[in-house]
C-alpha cells in the first residue's frame, strides 16, 4: 500500500488534471523562492517580472512531464534556470542607462537585502545605508552560481536549510558549507560592518 498524498502532491494533481485554482495555488505557494532563483540566473538586461510570467506559463504547460510529485521544487527550479538560460542565449547587448540607478520603490529588486529602518536616523544616514544595501546585493548577485543560489534563498526568502536542501536537491551539509563560504566571500568584499546586519 502506497505513502498517503501530502497536501502539495494532490494540489499536483488536480493542477495537471486543468484546475485553474489548483494551478493559481501550486504558483502562489513557490513564487517567491522562485524569484530568488532568478534573481542568482537570470542575464541583467531581463526584468524579473518578464521572468516570472514565462515560468509561471511553463510550469503549467510542462507540469504533465513532472514524474514524481515530490520532486517538485528541484524539477521547478531546473524551469527556472532553462527559462534564464533561455533568455541569456537570446539577449542582444543593449545600454542601459537606468541600470545605475536604484531599483523602483514596490520592484522585485527593491529591499531584497535591506538595511533596518530607524525613525531617529538623518536622511544622510539612510543614504548611507541603502547604498551599503545596494552594494551588498551586487556583490551576493556577483558570487558563483553555487554560493549566490542558496545565499538568495536563506537571506531574501529566508529558508531554513532543509527547505534549501530540497530546492537544490543537495545535502544539508552542502548547503551549510556553501553558505558558510558565502558568507566569508561577502565578508572579504564588503567587510564586517556592512555585512553584520544584513545577512544572517
Amino acid at each position: 500500500m502506497g505513502q498517503p498524498q501530502s497536501t502539495q502532491e494532490r494540489l499536483i494533481v488536480r493542477a495537471r488534471r486543468g484546475d485553474r485554482h489548483a494551478q493559481q495555488e501550486l504558483w502562489r505557494a513557490h513564487r517567491r523562492w522562485v524569484a530568488a532563483i532568478i534573481l542568482a540566473h537570470r542575464p541583467q538586461s531581463a526584468e524579473v517580472d518578464d521572468l516570472m510570467q514565462e515560468v509561471a506559463v511553463k510550469l503549467i504547460s510542462k507540469l504533465s512531464s513532472l514524474r514524481d510529485a515530490s520532486a517538485f521544487r528541484p524539477w521547478l527550479r531546473q524551469i527556472v534556470i532553462n527559462v534564464c538560460r533561455g533568455t541569456a542565449r537570446s539577449a542582444r547587448p543593449m545600454l542601459h542607462l537606468a541600470q545605475a540607478e536604484a531599483p523602483e520603490e514596490g520592484s522585485v529588486d527593491a529591499g531584497l537585502i535591506a538595511p533596518p529602518t530607524d525613525r531617529n536616523a538623518t536622511s544622510s544616514q539612510l543614504v548611507d545605508r541603502n547604498d551599503a544595501a545596494s552594494r551588498l546585493m551586487q556583490q551576493v548577485l556577483s558570487l558563483p552560481p553555487e554560493y549566490r543560489e542558496p545565499l538568495l534563498l536563506r537571506c531574501v526568502q529566508s529558508m531554513t536549510y532543509q527547505q534549501i536542501s530540497e530546492i537544490l536537491d543537495l545535502p544539508v551539509t552542502t548547503i551549510e558549507t556553501r553558505l558558510a563560504r558565502a558568507r566569508r566571500m561577502l565578508r572579504d568584499e564588503v567587510g564586517d560592518e556592512v555585512f553584520a546586519e544584513d545577512v544572517t
